[in-house]
């Protein structure tokens, strides 16, 4: 496989909800430089997603004190509608939700997320909470693949809950293949190598 080949990913696997979708390492929209992004929703109406690498400064008590005294870390799900919170978890028992890939749910219940954090149930290695989201319009990502911004991966056991955010995309494009390593650790201006 070529090096210009691997910058234009043509791989045989379609987006849908509970797949990834790894930023090629030199994407110039800073929203999605060197992301990685869960897939939760993909049809022809559009796509939904979260940034799973972009972890905030700010804490659930920030955003909601009265609701939530708790530190929970809070990502940055992306550019869209940022003024909404979003949760990932692997809690359907107690939370419900929609699963999107195996043992990882969409959304669910935030009162019982309030009722566990009061009586400090919970346990934040198995929750994500995003502000906002990234979303594509109909035909929009599949144009961004054909232009090669993206590899598109299957979920990674244990990547989701148990990597740092800052290990994430490295650890993703590894996921990939030995074909792929060199990219993992490819400057992000390739004019500074």
């Amino acid at each position: 496989m070529d090096f210009l080949n691997l910058l234009k990913p043509e791989n045989s696997l379609k987006p849908g909800a509970g797949k990834l979708l790894i930023a090629e390492p030199f994407l110039k929209d800073s929203n999605f430089s060197r992301t990685v992004i869960m897939l939760c929703e993909h049809d022809d109406k559009g796509t939904v997603g979260f940034i799973l690498n972009h972890l905030t400064d700010m804490k659930l008590s920030d955003i909601l004190p009265e609701l939530y005294p708790a530190n929970a870390a809070i990502y940055g799900g992306g550019p869209v509608q940022t003024d909404t919170l979003h949760m990932l978890h692997s809690m359907p028992e107690v939370l419900g939700g929609n699963e999107i890939a195996p043992g990882v749910y969409w959304g669910g219940s935030y009162e019982v997320l309030q009722e566990m954090i009061h009586d400090n149930s919970y346990d934040l290695a198995y929750i994500r909470l995003f502000v906002g989201y990234s979303g594509w319009s109909a035909g929009q990502l599949d144009k961004e693949l054909e232009e090669g911004s993206w590899f598109v991966a299957e979920l990674p056991e244990n990547i989701l809950f148990k990597t740092k955010p800052e290990d994430l995309w490295k650890k993703a494009i590894g996921q990939l293949g030995d074909d792929y390593k060199f990219v993992a650790n490819m400057p992000i201006n390739p004019q500074l190598n």
